[in-house]
């Protein structure tokens, strides 16, 4: 359950939500980080197996493995209220993210493929006491386990399609003045699939569409929560089963590749669909009789998230034999409302800048690095509608993420 809060702010990607607006984190390889995501219809490693299934059917004989490990560095959020009580910054929070990427050998006109990506989490926690009674903590770690196949239905048009196994596991938790808190912690496994698909109408370019499904993530878990009075009303408390379902969201990837010689540009348009998030509810299996932690904590919390667009344009050139160079860049739009936006995920509008390299090491091994930097702009909202998890008026500033990759190919 806590991990379901967690999703919801942090998803937004990216371990990531720093990286794609809402909780999503769609950079999951070393060209996916050096090209900002711009890497669907030009996927052609290993990683294609979770960008592009489809065009693991077009890529050369031989199987195809990448082990990847993502630094991710969240700068402190700056909060300016509009009463000084309010102000704050969040804590600087740094991660860790490794992740696994294989294709087999063409069997036939099929191949297969396997991806294991933490594609949304991360955490946000603040110490001041306006924000810490509503977002002490919001934590989460979402791991999916993908399986891929592809089928070459001629030398121009390949389709695929893969199951996707979500866990997820997070905390929550909230305190005011040590009068009212909450402590969630919970967990799940849930299923999605994706599919796509990729047509060569020439040589040189790659159209290519790929879909990623809805995954409710049906968090199950423990929840203490307790009220010692001064708030009006009686003191109470709960300890027992909690449960929440928050989406992690479908997307939609319309891509373009276009090589010329030794560089390769291209374009991506991506549609998530945050829509779906509408509210964040919180279940308890007891009761609770104690009218301040019903008011806090029972009482669904609006969302009402909006879909949004993200585009997206990488440029790779093979500068030698053995280097390749990437660049990336994309704009994202938020899909948060200023009127539901907390301090559990501080969301804007943002502009990412990404850069890369790949060195042959040998004919089969390869290593490389990558950096993007995700610049979120200065968001203000005026929002008083109370709440556990609503910001009330006030400006949020300085929200970024760096991210650090370093990656290792080998093809047998």
């Amino acid at each position: 359950m806590t991990q379901t809060v967690r999703v919801a702010t942090l998803l937004s990607l990216s371990a990531a939500t720093l990286l794609a607006s809402g909780y999503r984190i769609p950079e999951q390889s070393l060209n996916s980080v050096a090209l900002s995501a711009a890497y669907v219809a030009g996927a052609n490693g290993a990683d294609a197996s979770y960008y592009n299934p489809a065009n693991m059917s077009f890529m050369a004989s031989g199987a195809y493995t990448e082990v990847a490990l993502t630094y991710i560095n969240l700068p402190e959020v700056n909060f300016d209220g509009a009463v000084s009580s309010m102000d704050g910054n969040s804590k600087e929070e740094e991660f860790l993210m490794p992740n696994l990427h294989y294709v087999s050998p063409m069997v036939g006109n099929w191949r297969y493929g396997l991806s294991i990506t933490a594609p949304a989490g991360l955490s946000k926690r603040w110490d001041e006491a306006f924000a810490k009674s509503s977002s002490e903590e919001f934590t989460l770690t979402v791991i999916e386990v993908n399986p891929t196949v592809s089928y070459l239905v001629n030398e121009q048009l390949s389709l695929g399609f893969g199951l996707r196994g979500v866990y997820t596991d997070g905390v929550v938790k909230s305190n005011a003045s040590n009068i009212l808190t909450r402590d969630l912690e919970g967990d799940s496994i849930d299923f999605g699939y994706n599919l796509a698909i990729s047509y060569k109408p020439i040589k040189d370019v790659t159209l290519a569409a790929t879909y990623r499904s809805k995954v409710d993530l049906t968090v199950e878990g423990d929840a203490k929560l307790n009220y010692l009075g001064g708030l009006g009303g009686s003191p109470g408390s709960y300890s027992g089963d909690a449960s929440v379902t928050i989406p992690l969201p479908a997307s939609l990837a319309l891509a373009a590749a276009y090589t010329y010689e030794k560089t390769t540009v291209e374009f991506v348009f991506e549609r998530t669909y945050w829509s779906s998030y509408k509210d964040l509810d919180f279940d308890y299996d007891g009761t609770l009789s104690n009218a301040v932690l019903v008011a806090k904590f029972d009482s669904p919390i609006a969302k009402n998230w909006k879909d949004s667009n993200a585009y997206r344009i990488g440029l790779s050139h093979q500068c030698t034999d053995n280097l390749k160079m990437m660049l990336g860049f994309a704009i994202d739009n938020s899909p948060v409302p200023s009127n539901t936006l907390g301090f559990e995920l501080p969301d804007s509008d943002a502009k990412l800048y990404s850069i890369g390299f790949e060195y042959a090491m040998s004919q089969n091994l390869k290593v490389g690095l990558a950096y993007l930097y995700d610049d979120k702009e200065d968001r203000t909202v005026h929002n008083n509608t109370g709440g556990t998890s609503v910001a009330p008026s006030g400006t949020f500033t300085d929200s970024s993420a760096h991210l650090l990759t370093a990656s290792l190919k080998y093809k047998f």
